[in-house]
């Protein structure tokens, strides 16, 4: 019984060994041309108005749910006094 523990964790030591080894990035050896300035802020731009549509409509939403709730808690207010 004792050989099948030790065997487990020796193949769970290897496995392991063997993710944390090929996880890792091989070094670089030369740095990627930077990109110019405008380039960057240009994409910068485009990716904060791709996201910022999305926001605004549900802001819109979030303020129609929250009238409706206050029309919902008036109707109920109403109907208990």
């Amino acid at each position: 019984m004792k050989r099948q523990g030790d065997w487990l964790a020796m193949m769970v030591g290897v496995v392991m060994v063997g993710l944390i080894g090929c996880g890792q990035e091989a070094p670089k050896t030369s740095a990627p041309a930077a990109p110019s300035k405008s380039a960057t802020d240009s994409a910068g731009q485009a990716v904060v108005d791709s996201i910022k549509a999305p926001l605004d409509k549900s802001r819109a939403v979030e303020g129609t749910l929250e009238k409706a709730a206050g029309k919902t808690a008036d109707t109920v207010k109403d109907a208990t006094q």
